[in-house]
């Protein structure tokens, strides 16, 4: 019988830290300038559905959700999601995105994006859609944004996208 050795938790502020070290790692300082890094300007990630993973005490992972509004429709923004280059293909980054989706399915079902790989987010459920009428608040590849659920032809997502706040 396998015994992950590794440990999932939600995110808390202890971890800011630990998880700027590994996004700095991962993605350098060109992560700023991104058109995901604009919207999580606007205000904080949501920490009930964000999550790390741990080895031992050491952050290794994580993953962070940010409530946004796509024109006047309700969705998350996945991302970032880095994990220390140690650590990499033992499924880390899966389990995260995995927790993070879970945790927000009761949720009305509400759509996910994010801005990534398709042949790294397509096999953990995400699918490239229509994005001509979203609008980032900044430069993005249009071919790279992705979403958790499979839109119907009536289904139209447009508008800008822009931080969501949760906390009232």
């Amino acid at each position: 019988m396998f015994v992950s050795q590794f440990s999932y938790l939600n995110e808390d502020i202890s971890h800011d830290s630990a998880i700027h070290d590994i996004n700095e790692e991962a993605f350098g300082p060109g992560r700023f300038a991104r058109a995901a890094a604009r919207i999580r300007e606007q205000g904080p990630h949501d920490y009930n559905h964000s999550f790390v993973c741990q080895d031992g005490e050491q952050v290794i992972g994580s993953v962070r959700i940010t409530a946004i509004w796509i024109g006047e429709t309700k969705a998350y923004l996945l991302g970032p999601l880095a994990v220390r280059p140690s650590h990499k293909s033992k499924g880390i980054g899966g389990k995260l995105i995995e927790l993070a989706l879970s945790s927000i399915a009761g949720d009305d079902d509400l759509p996910v994006i994010l801005v990534g790989d398709y042949a790294y987010y397509g096999p953990k459920g995400f699918h490239m859609f229509d994005a001509d009428q979203v609008n980032f608040p900044g430069p993005v590849d249009r071919t790279r944004i992705l979403i958790s659920k499979e839109l119907s032809p009536r289904d139209v997502l447009s508008g800008t996208v822009k931080f969501r706040d949760v906390s009232a």
